[in-house]
């Protein structure tokens, strides 16, 4: 059986099921093994079954019947709803953006030092030089987004990061390529505002500052 090794579990659980769906291990209207048999063949934890059930659910593959089980509804997922999922998808780790770095701009204006402060702006121009590049712009906003949630000086919000970081560069990506568009010098400008507001300590500033940045990509998504 298919085993999963990479974040984020629940989508690679769900691809590995479609993929049995599509490869005739379940026929439209057979019933789905439970949880408990799912859940060692592919090495996670019930809970990402049931979040992987949810998304294929949600596309129209799968259908859960009250007190009778999850059952197969379709053989793939219907053409124009990947797109779909992947813009929830987008935005959903735009949210848990939001839950982290609203908290630690805060806190880095309150904590940040000199260093901090430093490293920063330097982030920052690093930043405004990768406009060639989907990837490596992305990559160097991560840098910058990744030094501010430093100066916080809260290492499980460090930690919460670092392990958000790859389901946020896979989601960033495709949405810069959904949209075509990156690097602008108002994008720019916005990020140097927010600096300016932990520079100067404005804690109140810099996280009004930092939820409207990505309430704006958010809203970007739709």
């Amino acid at each position: 059986m298919s085993t999963l090794r990479r974040e984020p579990l629940a989508e690679q659980a769900a691809e590995v099921l479609l993929e049995r769906i599509r490869g005739g291990e379940w026929e439209v209207g057979q019933k789905l093994p439970g949880e408990t048999t799912l859940a060692p063949q592919l090495g996670v934890g019930r809970s990402t079954i049931r979040e992987a059930i949810r998304q294929l659910a949600g596309s129209g593959v799968l259908a859960t019947r009250q007190g009778a089980g999850v059952f197969v509804t379709a053989l793939d997922v219907p053409e124009g709803l990947d797109e779909m999922l992947r813009r929830a998808d987008i935005e959903t780790v735009i949210e848990a953006r939001i839950a982290i770095e609203v908290e630690a701009s805060a806190l880095a204006a309150e904590r940040r030092t000199t260093a901090d402060l430093h490293e920063m702006r330097r982030a920052a121009d690093a930043r405004d030089a990768q406009r060639a590049s989907i990837e490596a712009h992305v990559d160097a906003d991560t840098a910058l987004h990744r030094s501010i949630v430093v100066a916080a000086h809260n290492e499980i919000l460090t930690e919460l990061f670092d392990g958000f970081a790859p389901r946020n560069r896979k989601a960033m990506i495709g949405m810069l390529q959904r949209r075509g568009e990156f690097g602008s010098d108002s994008d720019q400008l916005v990020h140097s505002r927010i600096l300016d507001a932990i520079a100067e300590q404005d804690a109140t500033a810099a996280a009004e500052l930092t939820r409207a940045h990505l309430l704006d990509l958010k809203a970007s998504v739709a």
